[in-house]
């Protein structure tokens, strides 16, 4: 599978939680395009590997502040954990619903009105239950000189993603919300049926 990436930019990113440079990366994979930001802290290829993020956009969350998810509380706390350490790296990709977009995430949340959980509705939608996948990172770490890094992530899928495409995770560091009254059900279908290290 062919796989170009083009960091095409770089700009200043002060925000809440320190002072960041943000990339925006182009990836084309086997003729399909994607477009992607890294939030990075710091040098990044010398010194010990890196705290990493790999954070798919969750408009509902991430800017409506949803409590139907952990997804903001997950992208926060990444922030600070890398604001703390004073380097690390934030890929948010937009992959909005486990990858089927956001009409279908409105769907999907629809159908979790009636009683499914986020696997069921997928399914009930006629999509896996996730259908992101993550050998683009690889390519984008290698990209940035980053051979190694320290995974925030609760998802095995990422761990196995990226060791596959040659960047060595060396811990992975678990990203836990206190779940809630609204974040229960769905953090405990993500442990049960998606194998997420909760």
């Amino acid at each position: 599978m062919p796989v170009n990436i083009n960091l095409a930019a770089e700009a200043d990113l002060p925000s809440q939680f320190g002072d960041f440079r943000i990339h925006g990366i182009e990836a084309d994979v086997d003729g399909e395009k994607e477009e992607l930001v890294a939030v990075r802290m710091g040098d990044l290829r010398a010194g010990p590997p890196p705290l990493l993020r790999i954070h798919s956009q969750c408009l509902t969350g991430d800017v409506f502040h949803s409590l139907r998810c952990d997804c903001r509380a997950q992208l926060e706390m990444a922030l600070r954990m890398v604001a703390e350490e004073g380097r690390g790296l934030v890929i948010y990709e937009q992959k909005e619903g486990r990858g089927i977009g956001l009409v279908n995430k409105i769907r999907a949340y629809e159908l979790q009105d009636h009683g499914a959980d986020t696997v069921e509705a997928n399914e009930q939608l006629g999509f896996d239950a996730d259908l992101r996948e993550y050998s683009v990172h690889g390519h984008i770490l290698r990209a940035l000189g980053i051979p190694a890094v320290r995974l925030l992530s609760n998802n095995p899928d990422k761990i196995a993603a990226l060791e596959a495409a040659g960047i060595h995770v060396v811990e992975r560091v678990p990203i836990i919300v206190d779940p809630t009254e609204t974040t229960a059900f769905y953090m405990q279908t993500k442990k049960e049926k998606l194998g997420h290290l909760l």
